[in-house]
């Protein structure tokens, strides 16, 4: 299937640079998680050879302490910010539990979010390591096995008439004393929240640097980011366009929610409506959040919103390198395969300056959330 001219934008000039230092406490924070351990960084000899460059590397984030996606690396990083900006400073702390009982004298408190799966499941399990309540409000869309895993984790979850986009709504009007929102997009007057979302997710990108020097392979040339409300490729943005480094980001989305492709080519934040059926359901979002905007439009080279198809080519081919990865896990290698095989292919290799001796990185950013249809797409099977 070929990517169409509508459904891709090359940026004409250079990206902006980036300066932004992450707080220098946040590896050791994630470390003091139960089970953490850098996630794998995989070659992909079968996605080097369909893109046509040297070297494909993919983070896989099919297992991010104890969990099938890389969200709780911001969530848990937002809920511990947001609980010391109000009730802190905590004292120095070794375990969640003797971070759970400062909070004591607090409760009760719920955390509050809306998802399209992942990012609530994360501030689900959050909420269980620290003792809290958590309300999850989902879209009407959304699959029972996630559902399920949200529950799973001791949340109340409820299903919202319609979009992410109107759960998010929903879930903003829960806020109170007692109910905090950790969401991973921006509204006015709600960034820090969101700010902190980001930044957890650096430490991604701080193992990469060290597996990447570890293995004496070189810095990608080109980093593949799925976008939902852009806050992963904020995070990229932020990350590979520091002073000093060249990579080249790609922004990828679902054809039907591509609401940051459509905001770069109007040149303003422009919403796509709903209703919103990718299957590649964590990034189904009809709003780019405020708070990453300026970094995606100063910071991506290029954006691409790709079919369910090519998602599931990209699951397919991602299989093949051994990499578990569900739809919107694989939407990053999905994105590159299209503009490979787009009708800009030419100008966008050029603009991007991939060649045959390019490195290529992706960030795999979920395993299989929804085992059914994971093995229906890989396998040509139903695991019921």
């Amino acid at each position: 299937m070929t990517t169409t001219l509508a459904h891709l934008y090359l940026k004409s000039e250079l990206p902006m640079t980036v300066t932004s230092t992450p707080d220098p406490h946040l590896l050791a924070f994630h470390q003091r998680l139960p089970g953490y351990a850098p996630t794998p960084l995989v070659r992909a000899p079968h996605l080097a050879a369909a893109l046509g460059v040297r070297e494909a590397w993919v983070k896989n984030e099919a297992n991010r302490l104890g969990l099938p996606a890389y969200k709780i690396l911001g969530a848990s990083w937002a809920v511990y910010r947001e609980l010391e900006t109000r009730y802190g400073p905590f004292t120095p702390w070794t375990t969640l539990s003797d971070l759970a009982a400062q909070l004591t004298p607090h409760l009760p408190l719920t955390l509050v979010t809306a998802t399209d799966g992942n990012h609530g499941r994360a501030v689900a399990r959050t909420a269980r390591w620290l003792g809290l309540a958590a309300h999850i409000l989902v879209p009407d869309d959304m699959v029972a096995a996630r559902i399920q895993a949200i529950e799973a984790e001791g949340a109340r979850a409820d299903v919202i008439p319609g979009t992410y986009d109107e759960a998010v709504a929903a879930a903003a009007r829960l806020a109170d004393e007692r109910h905090l929102v950790i969401s991973d997009t921006a509204w006015d007057g709600y960034t820090r929240v969101p700010g902190w979302v980001v930044e957890g997710y650096s430490t991604i990108f701080q193992e990469i640097d060290q597996q990447l020097a570890d293995l004496g392979a070189q810095e990608p040339d080109v980093v593949a980011a799925q976008m939902g409300v852009g806050s992963l490729a904020m995070a990229v943005v932020t990350h590979y366009r520091a002073p000093g480094r060249e990579t080249r980001v790609v922004g990828v989305e679902p054809t039907h929610a591509a609401c940051v492709l459509r905001s770069l080519q109007a040149g303003a934040l422009t919403e796509v409506p709903g209703p919103h059926a990718s299957i590649m359901a964590g990034l189904n979002c009809g709003n780019t959040s405020p708070l990453a905007w300026p970094s995606l439009q100063g910071g991506l080279s290029a954006s691409v919103a790709i079919s369910d198809a090519q998602a599931e080519t990209a699951m397919r081919l991602l299989a093949m390198d051994g990499v578990v990865s569900g739809e919107s896990g694989a939407a990053g290698a999905g994105g590159l395969l299209a503009l490979v095989s787009s009708e800009g292919a030419g100008c966008a290799r050029t603009r991007l300056g991939l060649t045959p001796d390019s490195t290529v990185l992706v960030i795999s950013t979920e395993g299989a959330t929804d085992p059914d249809a994971y093995a229906r797409i890989v396998n040509g099977a139903d695991l019921a």
